[in-house]
């Protein structure tokens, strides 16, 4: 383990690539994984119950690479998605009301998981120098 910055700033410029890598592999993995939490959520209570399981198959993750930031979205195209996970109290653009309470499923599985992620991430980081 690294006692200064100092340390850790040289270590990270030397091993930069090998930590970019790592890291880039790791957020692939993490994504994954946080799809399949979000699809565990959304399969019955406390979630949204399943229907035909189209909306729970919809998950996706997506990460991208610009240079030394790595960046992983995870979401899903369904229209439900927004009014499942959050709610919704009112009148839809066809005049029909609606008193829906949310089912959060994304939130949940997000807090849950940002811990492990920073472990991991401090793991890899950590073995790649």
């Amino acid at each position: 383990m690294f006692q200064h910055p100092a340390e850790l700033a040289a270590a990270l410029e030397g091993g930069g690539r090998a930590v970019l890598a790592a890291v880039d592999v790791a957020m692939r993995h993490s994504a994954k994984a946080l799809v399949v939490e979000v699809q565990r959520r959304a399969s019955g209570r406390p979630g949204p119950r399943v229907v035909t399981g189209r909306y729970r198959a919809s998950w996706q993750s997506d990460v991208h690479r610009a240079g030394p930031v790595v960046v992983a979205e995870v979401g899903t195209s369904a229209p439900q998605g927004r009014r499942l996970e959050f709610g919704f109290v009112g009148v839809d653009s066809l005049g029909r009301h609606y008193a829906q309470p949310p089912f959060p499923h994304l939130g949940p599985a997000v807090e849950g998981f940002g811990p492990v992620l920073v472990r991991e991430l401090g793991h890899v980081v950590v073995e790649a120098l």
